[in-house]
């Protein structure tokens, strides 16, 4: 049977120190799916300051529009405050024995890889499961952020009825407002996206599900046997992925993604950019209202 090495252990990621927070977010929420007891990832200073200071912004920003327990944010905000002035990061030790290492060379890496029904750890490239039919597709998860539901606008802009039943649910209101905003919920609404409440939606498995007997592409977390649906065949993939497979009622080929996809590359600085809360008027402006 399968034996997962990880289980129970702490995973040390090293290697990409300039990610945004956001980003290693994605990296170490996924390893709850191998059992794994935690997880770090080695980063500069630079991007968890940046992190931070959008977090105090946000914050202050709650304190204003009555989110409870201002004492407990404004605690957390000194925290954060004292940490951008003094802080320091934690560090695996030079001479630190591990039960195993894994090199991964991201070069080696020339097409998107799924994860096939129903098994995270059952992963294919794109190119060993292309053609198969896609009934539904769902564009959410705390494994999202703006910028994929972004991607996926991009992806589907200026289509309508497309072939698949798809789901689209961002993590957060703030997401929800600013995607709003930007126009994009208007684009996803007209390609025939059902638009869902932000939050987990179809990955909490106890909400909405798919239809009985469907194969979907999910940007969750988990694929496990009835977890969105009963009897269902679910792929893991990214935001682009699933808005391509939404787009075609199949999974592509990867020229075929390639094709959808490759004008992100051009908006990539608009279209993957993180919200900076100190960086968004709407939001500065009210924070600066706060005193802590």
């Amino acid at each position: 049977g399968k034996k997962n090495i990880f289980s129970g252990r702490i995973l040390e990621i090293e290697g990409l120190p300039d990610l945004k927070v956001e980003q290693a977010f994605e990296l170490s929420d996924a390893a709850a799916e191998r059992s794994a007891a935690a997880c770090a990832i080695a980063l500069n200073k630079e991007p968890i300051v940046e992190y931070m200071r959008s977090n105090i912004t946000l914050m202050k920003w709650m304190i204003a529009n009555g989110y409870q327990d201002p004492r407990t944010l404004k605690r957390r905000i000194k925290a954060m405050e004292d940490w951008i002035a003094n802080g320091t990061l934690l560090a695996g030790d030079a001479d630190a024995e591990y039960a195993a290492v894994i090199e991964i060379d991201l070069a080696d890496v020339k097409e998107p890889i799924v994860a096939c029904p129903n098994d995270p750890d059952d992963v294919k490239l794109l190119s060993e499961v292309a053609g198969d039919k896609i009934d539904e597709v769902f564009i959410g998860s705390c494994m999202t952020n703006i910028g994929h539901f972004r991607a996926a606008g991009k992806v589907l802009e200026g289509k309508s009825d497309i072939p698949t039943r798809l789901w689209v649910a961002p993590p957060t209101k703030m997401d929800a407002m600013i995607l709003n905003e930007e126009g994009y919920y208007s684009v996803l609404g007209k390609s025939g996206a059902r638009m869902e409440m932000p939050g987990c939606s179809l990955c909490m498995g106890n909400q909405a599900q798919i239809r009985k007997g469907s194969t979907a592409m999910s940007t969750s977390t988990r694929n496990f046997p009835n977890r969105l649906g009963i009897d269902t065949r679910v792929y893991l993939g990214s935001a682009e992925l699933a808005a391509v497979c939404a787009l075609m009622g199949k999974i592509p080929s990867v020229s075929e993604y390639m094709a959808q996809v490759e004008a992100l590359g051009a908006k990539a600085g608009e279209v993957y950019r993180y919200m900076n809360f100190d960086q968004i008027a709407e939001f500065r402006e009210v924070a600066d209202t706060v005193e802590v």
